[in-house]
């Protein structure tokens, strides 16, 4: 999501949080109900969905009398590794984040879920995605006098629920929900109910999940952002939570309210292209397959001569298999990664920082060697990693380099809760596929197109009277108002 300038928020340089030429994800969320050893599970589907943000995680667990809860800055590994921090979450529900922040700076107080006491009882939240008319409900907020804790859009939901004047807390929260505007996903906990809840467009994801004979012999149920999140608890799934649909989860079972008038969803097509985990089911795809199909029609729309097709990895791997399938030709692991590369260390001078990519990837010389090499990603950003990347495949002796991306060329900043550049940062809102081909020294460069990426999803093409997913970032065609940015910057400006 775009930092904006907005004066209640912390900005931070992208190029400080993670090197400026990757997009992330905000967050995940996961929630456990009737569960045995509900945070030990928690943590697990946390751990399942750490490539949604690394910077935060947290839990929060209601043992029938008491909430408890625990939030640390670092991995899910890191946060929850002690056995006494577990011990002191009993109870057999509980909900859990994963932070990657795009809005207030990673500190504690910004670490979620968040928790209040209102006077119905104790209340957690976790959010992901990002809310548009964050900024104009908090001010409004303030003004009835609201005290913010955190510089978070997600504390708005909290506010809300406090002086909504309903009396249930579901009531209480669909009034909230009514009143924001932007793309999410939340898991909710109260003493009585776990809450599941998408926006109306759809374009966060959430699912939902069951495990067999939990808890006083019925049934355990959990959501999380993904379906790799409840395949590492052994949750068996059940369905996507549908666009616009509230889910509660209470003793009786599991109910479904439809706050929202009907609409055709948008969901984030970038899930697809990069954000989910491969192994997950999203809206019935498989995310896998969608890579190599992609990749598929990548290689229909730009073939090249080559030797071998090679992966940045890890997201454009499928895709290069799509790609090597259809094309002939053979696929190879050029580059390799390293997993075990955390923040970048301080780094003190132009030349160690722009050996920097080299602690990510490192070069198979014997795969690229005199060889014509089509290398396969996920997007280009910033392009600065491109061009590293191109750099080093080019000194491992490649004779030529040509690149294809398995998405549209990003050309617009993205709203709903992923971390992009500001506009005038995206080299390809700045430069034609030919120039951006001469920056990052490639022989020849192609993405995919609108209609190719629809068709790899299963559409004949990109219908501009039925558009099914989110794709702003690519077409600039936003679905949900900007009502924050546009009072500040103008209609025109993202």
């Amino acid at each position: 999501m775009l930092q904006t300038s907005s004066s209640w928020q912390d900005t931070i340089d992208p190029d400080d949080r993670h090197g400026g030429d990757e997009l992330h994800e905000e967050c995940a969320v996961f929630g456990v109900w009737n569960t045995a050893d509900a945070a030990a599970i928690t943590a697990l589907g946390l751990h399942a969905l750490q490539h949604r943000g690394q910077e935060a995680s947290g839990i929060v667990t209601f043992d029938g009398e008491r909430f408890h809860t625990h939030k640390g800055l670092g991995l899910v590994g890191d946060v929850f590794s002690d056995s006494r921090v577990m011990a002191a979450l009993p109870g057999a529900n509980a909900i859990g984040h994963d932070r990657y922040s795009t809005t207030g700076d990673t500190l504690l107080r910004n670490v979620q879920p968040l928790f209040a006491e209102f006077e119905f009882g104790g209340l957690a939240v976790a959010h992901n995605g990002n809310l548009t008319n964050a900024n104009t409900l908090r001010k409004a907020l303030i003004r009835r006098g609201c005290l913010f804790q955190s510089t978070m859009d997600s504390e708005v939901f909290i506010h809300l629920i406090a002086i909504s004047l309903y009396a249930t807390v579901e009531d209480r929260l669909i009034d909230a929900l009514k009143q924001v505007q932007g793309a999410y996903s939340l898991v909710v906990l109260s003493r009585e109910t776990l809450m599941g809840v998408r926006d109306p467009l759809g374009v966060r994801p959430l699912v939902l999940g069951r495990i067999p004979g939990s808890a006083d012999d019925a049934s355990g149920w959990v959501l999380a952002s993904e379906s790799c999140g409840l395949d590492i608890v052994g949750a068996e799934f059940v369905r996507d939570v549908e666009p616009g649909e509230l889910v509660i989860i209470d003793k009786s079972g599991v109910r479904s309210v439809r706050p929202f008038i009907p609409t055709q969803s948008r969901f984030c097509v970038f899930e697809y292209i990069y954000f989910a985990r491969p192994d997950s089911v999203l809206d019935g795809m498989s995310v896998y397959n969608v890579r190599k199909q992609i990749g598929v029609e990548l290689a229909r729309e730009s073939a090249v001569d080559a030797d071998v097709i090679v992966p940045v990895p890890d997201s454009g791997v499928p895709s290069a298999m799509g790609y090597a399938q259809a094309s002939g030709i053979p696929f190879e692991l050029g580059i390799i990664r390293n997993h075990y590369v955390g923040r970048t260390f301080i780094e003190p001078t132009d030349h160690i920082r722009n050996l920097g990519v080299r602690l990510k990837h490192s070069t198979n010389r014997t795969m690229l060697d005199g060889k014509r090499v089509v290398l396969v990603d996920d997007s280009i950003v910033r392009g600065t990693t491109s061009r590293k990347i191109v750099d080093m495949v080019r000194a491992a002796g490649a004779a030529e380099v040509h690149m294809r991306i398995s998405s549209p060329p990003t050309k617009h900043s993205c709203f709903y809760g992923i971390d992009t550049p500001e506009r005038s940062k995206l080299l390809a809102a700045q430069h034609d596929v030919a120039k951006m081909a001469e920056l990052i020294g490639v022989d020849s460069l192609a993405f995919i197109s609108l209609d190719g990426l629809y068709r790899a999803l299963g559409h004949e093409k990109r219908d501009a009277d039925r558009i099914r997913y989110c794709d702003a970032c690519f077409t600039g065609d936003y679905p949900i108002p900007l009502v924050d940015y546009e009072q500040e910057h103008g209609a025109d400006a993202a």
